[in-house]
């Protein structure tokens, strides 16, 4: 059979299409797991800048429980954030963001307080920025400045500077040897700032909380 004209033709279909199936197959079996993945990062993120639900070493299931039971979704009243209420009064606001980093894209989610003002913590659940340096803003050496700090209400909502200059309430210090990373994510922070900030007001009327 092998000596006729069509056998390697049939041979070549039939390999072809075994290996697309397996490759297929796993890809339909990992891709739910790998979404799965993606979207606990994003709660984990949510959940470490509102104040009093992340703990370390928390388990995966706890952190998804913490996150449905106590993070009401985002709506047109809080500009699209997501909120941590209790007993029916605003403590926090989760506002994700996103934008071009140096190499590729950054997601995160940035927490700020009811009074729309101060910061309560930064988080990220996706970038790919050079290790060792851009991708130090995933560390808590970085992350940690921001907490408590003011959004400004003229200029930039929060400023990057250099590691040796003196910080002011809405300063903190950018990444050593990652200029580049820093610059965009402080774009990136005060652009998303502004346009929820903007919007917000719109909404609630200007200074108001919920």
């Amino acid at each position: 059979m092998r000596d006729k004209w069509w056998f390697p033709v049939v041979y070549m279909f039939v390999m072809t299409s075994f290996f697309s199936s397996i490759v297929i197959g796993f890809s339909q079996v990992t891709g739910a797991r790998v979404e799965a993945n993606e979207h606990l990062a994003f709660e984990k993120a949510v959940l470490s800048v509102l104040p009093g639900l992340f703990n370390e070493g928390t388990s995966r299931s706890e952190l998804h429980r913490r996150f449905v039971e106590r993070v009401s979704s985002p709506d047109k009243k809080t500009g699209d954030a997501y909120t941590l209420k209790d007993s029916g009064q605003t403590i926090a606001y989760a506002l994700p963001i996103s934008g071009q980093g140096f190499w590729a894209p950054i997601k995160g989610v940035i927490g700020i307080k009811a009074d729309l003002r101060t910061i309560t913590g930064i988080a990220f659940y996706e970038q790919n920025e050079t290790p060792g340096l851009g991708a130090q803003i995933t560390k808590n050496t970085f992350r940690s400045q921001f907490q408590d700090k003011v959004i400004s209400s003229a200029g930039k909502s929060l400023n990057m500077k250099r590691p040796s200059d003196m910080l002011g309430t809405s300063d903190v210090h950018a990444v050593t040897g990652a200029t580049q990373t820093s610059a965009r994510l402080e774009r990136i922070i005060n652009d998303a700032l502004k346009k929820w900030l903007s919007e917000f007001a719109q909404t609630n009327g200007e200074g108001r909380t919920q």
